[in-house]
């Protein structure tokens, strides 16, 4: 038996530092990030000049109790003022990890400026997250193990920030800013989340402090000789400045609906990706990632889908007025 919880906490702590690499300690995976630009980029609200709502759920590393879960959801909405084009949105993040558990929910912004044979865009996001840690879930045993006592103060019981029946829990204030270029055959994307970096405070004894994360990303149309088919190489970099991840892709487009390919993270994974637009503005995406490292033995892999839906609703005014006959 002892064998066994030895095994199992070896195996949450490799775990826990591929999420902490991975994910710059705080923000959860994206593996459809080619198509999900505004939830990690805000200056992205807005883009293409649709009314965009979509959701997405991933699971990480099936098969291991208490592993990753997160949901996204986001609406957002190109509008204009006189000449100026705008976009706005909202984005609700619940994402959980063994006995941890946090929301976030953000207000987004987008000014939209034509330049060359493109758009650049100018966003920021404000917004609140929320850590909670199931303390009332702790198993002692008979009051301690040979890992922890009841006074242990790595473990969070009363919370400064919010205690509630399902343990501690701490609220604060966030925001970040991004850049967007959107050409017709490309994409590139800056972005920089947690400016504030903000300390979620659990307990009296415990507080965890959300490190800046800062998000590059850029993809390319490669139209081939046959008009139907069309590749679309992509990559994103996500750092905290101290650990790094890289996420390479290439999907393949076939008749602008079907899309479909390969990716590797430097972060020990590969992964295949599938899109389809099922009708008229909307998207179905599923993405299946592979563990490349220790993890393969003990998991199944990780799933992502994801439901996007768009519209246009800056469509161009047609008018019938001229100021001459000569132009009839």
């Amino acid at each position: 038996m002892l064998a066994g919880v030895r095994r199992s906490v070896v195996l949450l702590l490799v775990l826990l530092c591929g999420v902490i690499g991975a994910h710059a300690q705080y923000d959860a995976q994206i593996g459809q990030y080619m198509f999900m630009q505004s939830s990690y980029n805000p200056a992205a609200v807005g883009e293409g000049d649709l009314m965009r709502v979509y959701g997405s759920h991933r699971m990480d590393f099936t098969g291991i109790k208490d592993a990753p879960m997160t949901t996204v959801f986001s609406f957002s909405s190109p509008f204009v003022i006189g000449k100026t084009h705008h976009g706005a949105g909202v984005r609700f993040v619940n994402d959980r990890f063994g006995l941890f558990s946090n929301q976030s929910l953000y207000l987004e912004y987008a000014y939209k400026h034509r330049l060359g044979n493109g758009v650049l865009s100018v966003g920021a996001d404000l917004g609140f997250l929320n850590l909670s840690f199931a303390s009332d879930s702790v198993d002692y045993a008979d009051g301690q193990d040979d890992y922890h006592q009841g006074s242990d103060i790595a473990i969070p019981e009363g919370a400064a920030g919010g205690s509630s029946e399902n343990g501690a829990s701490g609220m604060s204030f966030d925001m970040g800013l991004g850049l967007y270029y959107s050409a017709p055959s490309w994409w590139v994307s800056a972005s920089y989340g947690h400016l504030t970096q903000p300390i979620l405070k659990l307990s009296d004894r415990t507080d965890h402090k959300v490190s800046g994360v800062m998000y590059i990303a850029g993809g390319y149309k490669w139209q081939l000789g046959n008009r139907d088919w069309m590749l679309l190489p992509s990559a994103m970099v996500m750092t905290d400045f101290r650990g790094w991840d890289v996420n390479l892709t290439m999907l393949a487009q076939l008749q602008k609906r079907y899309r479909f390919g390969l990716g590797y993270r430097i972060a020990g994974s590969v992964n295949v990706l599938f899109a389809v637009d099922i009708v008229n503005g909307l998207q179905l995406g599923y993405t299946y990632e592979l563990p490349a490292n220790g993890l393969i033995r003990e998991s199944y892999g990780s799933h992502e889908i994801y439901l996007s839906y768009g519209f246009n609703i800056l469509k161009p005014k047609h008018t019938n007025k001229y100021k001459s006959i000569r132009y009839l």
